[in-house]
């Protein structure tokens, strides 16, 4: 699923706003939700962002950082622990748990989430789309999390990525849980462009 907020950490992690217009900066674009293979996001649920970057890398290089889940703590510091329950290529019945940090709220304190996600459609180069409960300590989030990755004239790939979140807590304060949600996608958005673009400039030997 999931992005993390991390304000901190797990919004998957606060970090510096992107001046409005700078090159490469995410942007929101609410509109018609992003799918996979015919399926998107929750459409009942009350806590949703979706948001994108264009990162200038080759496709190959982003989808790798993406789908290779265990290699996500090299580039995330939100995301300290990340185990593959499957074996194998990345593929539809995938399944990995990931650990994060969340920050104290006004509806739960500070604690750490277990997000165990489950991979339902996937198109290689294409798209991903994964679900799946995040537990804390008085906290249980269960997520709906699409990937699309599209390759623009110009040159570059565009990322567009949307969640939504369901589950008493964060129905409790939908506000403060967007937020949270909107700064965790963000800020995968910059890792990842970040990382793309570092290892397309430097590609491992």
């Amino acid at each position: 699923m999931f992005a993390v907020p991390l304000t901190l950490t797990l919004g998957l992690l606060g970090t510096a706003a992107v001046p409005a217009g700078a090159a490469g900066s995410h942007t929101s674009r609410p509109g018609k939700s992003l799918t996979c293979q015919g399926r998107g996001v929750d459409p009942h649920a009350l806590v949703r962002h979706r948001a994108e970057t264009v990162i200038h890398a080759p496709l190959s290089t982003i989808w790798k950082l993406q789908t290779d889940v265990e290699h996500w703590p090299s580039w995330q510091v939100p995301v300290t622990a990340v185990e593959r329950l499957d074996h194998g290529p990345f593929r539809t019945g995938s399944a990995f748990r990931w650990t994060t940090p969340v920050p104290p709220n006004p509806s739960t304190p500070a604690t750490g989430l277990e997000i165990t996600s489950t991979v339902r459609q996937i198109e290689r180069d294409s798209c991903l789309r994964w679900t799946g409960p995040a537990i804390g300590e008085g906290l249980r989030i269960d997520g709906v999390h699409v990937w699309n990755f599209t390759q623009i004239k110009g040159g570059g790939v565009r990322v567009s990525t949307e969640e939504t979140h369901t589950g008493a807590q964060v129905e409790a304060d939908v506000p403060t849980a967007t937020k949270i949600l909107r700064e965790g996608l963000e800020a995968w958005l910059r890792n990842l462009k970040s990382a793309a673009e570092a290892r397309a400039q430097h590609p491992p030997h």
